[in-house]
């Protein structure tokens, strides 16, 4: 129903009026546009929303377009977009933040960590802002400076999650065990549940031996349905240590069932028989192992080698020795229980002596504990054969 104008009005006020009235229409028109390109948005209709949201010609909608196009995965558009929104209004904080972040996922380092590094500066009470300027950082490979930036976001909030795992990840890494659960048991305490805190925790204690501590850990993250391979690997290597035999075969069967084309699997496995004196079956796993590879078998004519060793099979376990050798021939270690073995079951000195003799030939006084007992037993030999021979 048209407005209608008292008779009474003068020109100019009816003027006034007639302008009030069009920029009601022009903003309820706006907001109309903008609700329909919102619900656009909203649905994943970014193409359409962006032609929308275009009608409007508003601060809002002209970020809204900007993160139109970054949800489509036209980058280079979004970047152009956010750059032409701070170029009328630089100091726009949600564009800048949004831009910077943009920066990162399209590798453009430098730009996001110099964004961010003025973002900080002028609100340096905001942790998201301090751990996206760590994030630039460790792009720009600056990992010092990326650390201290991590830690002062945790300084500002310490349940800032994603800059407690970095830290976390990074002390791991390094080694430092106990800088490294400092972090993440702050993230723990936070939220108890965080599978990627507690593989750090898993790891933190596994790569420092600590195998009894570290099995927990890996247990809890399969309970928590992170069925990955590493960590079954990692738990029945912990089992292993451990002496809980069983356990480990277990998690030894189930990455077989996920992969029965990796040596190590077969190979480890066969060592936890081997621990628990189940020699056939550490016989056979072994052997397993050596058939799925199709390269170096020296580790494992080695294991079979001590295996028929402890079985009191001497000439099986030089055979496999030799084998080992033949695979490795720089092996110190496997050339001299060839000899040790040899100089043991053989009763011909002369060929035992040809053995310690090629032994250092080939290796001479490289290792001195080794390089010694040969020499010494090269010297028994030669006197033996000397006084043999009279």
């Amino acid at each position: 129903m048209p407005f209608p104008l008292p008779l009474s009005y003068s020109r100019p006020v009816k003027n006034i009026v007639l302008l009030a009235l069009v920029f009601v229409i022009k903003a309820e028109a706006q907001t109309s546009a903008f609700t329909t390109a919102d619900s656009l948005y909203m649905l994943g209709d970014y193409t359409q929303a962006i032609n929308t949201y275009a009608q409007v010609g508003s601060q809002q909608s002209a970020l809204q377009i900007a993160r139109a196009y970054n949800a489509i995965g036209n980058f280079d558009k979004s970047v152009a977009q956010y750059e032409g929104i701070l170029k009328e209004h630089p100091t726009l904080q949600i564009a800048r933040f949004e831009l910077g972040k943009l920066y990162l996922k399209t590798k453009q380092a430098e730009k996001g960590k110099s964004l961010f590094e003025k973002l900080s500066e002028e609100n340096n009470d905001n942790p998201e802002y301090l751990y996206y300027l760590a994030e630039s950082l460790q792009w720009l490979k600056k990992t010092d400076e990326s650390v201290l930036a991590y830690q002062k976001a945790v300084g500002l909030d310490s349940t800032h999650l994603r800059s407690l795992f970095q830290l976390g990840k990074y002390y791991v890494a390094q080694k430092e065990k106990d800088s490294a659960l400092t972090y993440v048991d702050m993230g723990l305490r936070f939220y108890e549940k965080d599978v990627a805190l507690i593989n750090l925790k898993a790891l933190a204690y596994y790569n420092n031996d600590e195998f009894g501590k570290a099995a927990p850990w890996f247990e809890r993250l399969l309970e928590l349905g992170e069925r990955k391979e590493y960590i079954y690997y990692k738990l029945a290597i912990c089992q292993y240590h451990m002496w809980e035999f069983e356990k480990a075969k277990t998690n030894y069967h189930v990455l077989l069932d996920i992969d029965d084309s990796n040596p190590d699997y077969y190979f480890n496995l066969g060592h936890v028989f081997f621990k628990d004196r189940m020699l056939d079956s550490a016989q056979y796993y072994i052997k397993l192992s050596k058939e799925v590879q199709e390269v170096n078998f020296a580790r494992e004519y080695e294991s079979l080698a001590r295996i028929a060793a402890v079985q009191e099979k001497p000439e099986e376990s030089i055979k496999y020795y030799k084998l080992s050798l033949k695979e490795d021939p720089d092996n110190m270690r496997v050339f001299y229980q060839v000899c040790f073995l040899s100089d043991q079951h053989l009763k011909d000195p002369k060929v035992k002596l040809e053995y310690y003799e090629s032994f250092i030939k080939k290796f001479g006084n490289e290792q001195r504990y080794f390089s010694e007992m040969v020499s010494k037993r090269i010297k028994e030999l030669k006197q033996e054969i000397h006084f043999g021979s009279n």
